[in-house]
């Protein structure tokens, strides 16, 4: 089986829609790690594409925060604009089916999905201390896990070693291959599809081949200006419709 693992699409109708166009015919199933709002200028969209292509979806934060499960107050001043502006953007029937979102871990096909960790779906896996952790958390093999919008990862090995997932340069519409060792334990960040911040402005996504034991790590470029535009003129914050060229 292969599954597309989409997350952190904040509302990026464009970089959603040429991922999903490069990934036609390479998947069997496709499942998100949350964060389909905020930010971005196409929620309703986004929520609609997405319902109707994935086979589970975990609640993110910023769908918590968007549909009102969580304070945005608590969020910095931008995203806290971005997730009210989000807000007044939705409709009943999609602020509704972002509040259905289930919590992660949730168990798929002898591997775990969750937004931040498996210790807490609100928390973030950016260092190996925060790896064990999520490890300690759970005794699934594999766990998709989005949050930090860094594509990559860890494993722990057999003998109880923590590693950073390697992957090898990934050029415009390849897949970048990682084998997985049967012997170890993975968290494997797909990368996020509309705010990448791992200093790449492109595109993320993966795809995990179960039968081959590899994920495949995507970048695709995207209209970028469009959603700037869009942006622009829904009157979103201007260091948030700049730092998509960045990836930062």
């Amino acid at each position: 089986m292969r599954y597309l693992i989409l997350s952190d699409v904040h509302s990026n109708l464009e970089a959603l829609e040429k991922c999903l166009k490069l990934a036609a015919g390479r998947y069997d199933r496709a499942l998100c790690l949350g964060d389909l709002a905020g930010y971005g200028p196409d929620p309703n969209a986004v929520i609609e594409r997405v319902r109707l292509l994935a086979h589970v979806i975990v609640r993110g934060n910023h769908d918590k925060a968007c549909c009102g499960l969580l304070d945005p107050e608590d969020f910095n001043t931008l995203a806290r604009l971005a997730a009210e502006w989000t807000r007044s953007q939705l409709t009943p029937e999609h602020m509704e089916f972002l509040r259905s979102l289930p919590e992660g871990p949730i168990a798929v096909d002898g591997f775990e999905l969750v937004h931040g960790s498996p210790a807490d779906e609100d928390e973030y896996i950016f260092d190996a201390l925060e790896a064990v952790r999520a490890f300690s958390a759970t005794a699934s093999p594999l766990v998709f896990f989005g949050h930090t919008h860094r594509q990559g990862g860890f494993l722990l090995t057999a003998d109880h070693r923590f590693k950073p997932v390697m992957t090898p340069p990934i050029y415009d519409d390849e897949p970048a291959s990682v084998p997985l060792d049967p012997d170890a334990r993975y968290l494997i960040n797909p990368g996020s599809i509309g705010q990448p911040r791992d200093g790449d402005w492109r595109a993320g996504f993966a795809i995990f081949d179960s039968d081959e034991r590899r994920i495949d790590f995507y970048r695709t470029p995207y209209p970028l200006e469009l959603t700037q535009q869009k942006m622009r003129k829904a009157g979103l914050p201007e260091p948030l419709v700049q730092r998509l060229e960045t990836g930062r």
